[in-house]
């Protein structure tokens, strides 16, 4: 019993060891990041929407599968130039109503209530980027519905390292942004559903060979 006792801190002591060993591929550290020209990470490059349904709650959204450039030099943060090119078409929600509803033609060969059966890509443009510490203002133009206007991302600098399974150096970003959707020409039961669309964008960008 008593050599029990004494092996129990070794034992509660292992797990906490093996934690502290394992260390994350990226990590908050702008000195691992090199200058270059970086492409997203399309399966894991993400911008989420959400929008207030009748004053009651949210519903949201993600347009997946983006694809884009990163021109970058640490040195020279305020130079950067980025590029998102965004499927419009691929949009999913929880619900495939709504998601159809999303997708689906005019009625009687109307105007499509949102995006319709073909939409184009959207696309975002960079037009000037500042920065402050691992934050940044990133303004460009956005074309969406084949409307192109001005907007402005809040992003964040979230990680950089290799990573673990195709060894590319990575870089990661946070970003938020509030745009108008009638200013794009989708207009459909506003205000019921909100004019405001809150964007939520999570973007791996990996270094070009």
């Amino acid at each position: 019993m008593r050599k029990l006792l004494c092996a129990l801190p070794l034992l509660f002591a292992v797990p906490l060891i093996a934690q502290s060993a394992t260390q994350m591929p990226g990590t908050m550290d702008v000195a691992r990041v090199t200058a270059g020209t970086y492409n997203t990470d399309p399966g894991h490059t993400l911008i989420g929407w959400r929008v207030s349904h009748f004053g009651f709650n949210d519903y949201f959204g993600i347009f997946g599968d983006a694809t884009g450039t990163l021109i970058l030099d640490p040195a020279n943060p305020n130079a950067a130039k980025v590029e998102i090119t965004i499927p419009v078409g691929k949009v999913t929600t929880a619900s495939a109503g709504l998601t159809g509803h999303l997708l689906r033609a005019g009625k009687d060969g109307g105007k499509a209530d949102f995006f319709g059966p073909a939409p184009a890509d959207a696309k975002f443009v960079s037009t000037r980027v500042v920065t402050s510490g691992t934050t940044a203002k990133i303004s460009g133009d956005l074309t969406l519905n084949g409307v192109t206007k001005p907007v402005v991302l809040d992003a964040k600098f979230s990680g950089a390292g290799n990573n673990p399974f195709n060894k590319k150096a990575t870089v990661g970003f946070h970003a938020t942004s509030v745009i108008k959707r009638s200013a794009f020409g989708i207009s459909y039961a506003v205000p019921l559903i909100s004019d405001d669309v809150t964007l939520d964008i999570s973007v791996a960008f990996e270094k070009a060979s």
